[in-house]
């Protein structure tokens, strides 16, 4: 009697046991926690990229427009490539800018960017003599016809700025990216016509 007793009593505390829900949604958390804040840290991380590339875009834009008046000297664009860059690191945090500008003698020029030849035999080759443009003044046909800087009167200018920061959340490891993130931004733009622009040498194809 006592056994049966005591039998019935062990039952029903392990069936009690069994069908005891407490601390399971702990273990639950525990299992979903990771996955909810890497996906947070992820959000962060896209929001602050869309931010640092809003700002650079937005300083770039204004920059380049400067840059392509007149008065606008070599000191001059030293001078907004600083100010792009103090305004950058202030509304980002920090990081790392590199400037570069390319000139070209107009916006076919600065889509196309090989130098424009004169296709005699209709080969899409420039060879047997044929005369081509050279912006760069170096005796070549060069795919890329722009020149470093920021050109002359009335020359097409694309104005670019690269922004590198470290990501804020350490989880680019746990997903394999590079822990450092990489944002450029670019104006296309002409030059005031404040004098006569310059013509572009003629070179010849062997």
């Amino acid at each position: 009697m006592r056994r049966a007793t005591a039998r019935s009593r062990f039952t029903g505390q392990a069936r009690s046991l069994a069908q005891d829900a407490r601390g399971a949604t702990l273990v639950e958390f525990a299992f979903v926690a990771p996955i909810l804040v890497l996906m947070l840290m992820f959000l962060f991380d896209t929001g602050y990229y869309l931010y640092a590339r809003a700002i650079l875009s937005g300083e770039i834009q204004a920059a380049g427009r400067a840059s392509a008046l007149e008065t606008a000297t070599q000191a001059n664009r030293a001078l907004l490539d600083n100010s792009v860059e103090t305004a950058v690191k202030r509304l980002v945090g920090g990081g790392t800018l590199h400037f570069d500008r390319l000139a070209f003698k107009s916006y076919g020029r600065a889509q196309s960017r090989a130098e424009a030849f004169i296709d005699s035999n209709g080969d899409n080759i420039c060879n047997n003599n044929e005369s081509f443009d050279d912006a760069n003044a170096n005796g070549v046909r060069d795919t890329d016809s722009g020149v470093a800087g920021q050109g002359g009167a009335k020359d097409v200018t694309i104005y670019s700025a690269t922004l590198e920061y470290d990501r804020l959340f350490p989880m680019a490891s746990l997903l394999g990216w590079s822990q450092q993130v990489s944002v450029t931004a670019h104006t296309i733009l002409r030059n005031q016509p404040f004098d006569k622009q310059a013509e572009a040498l003629i070179g010849h194809c062997d």
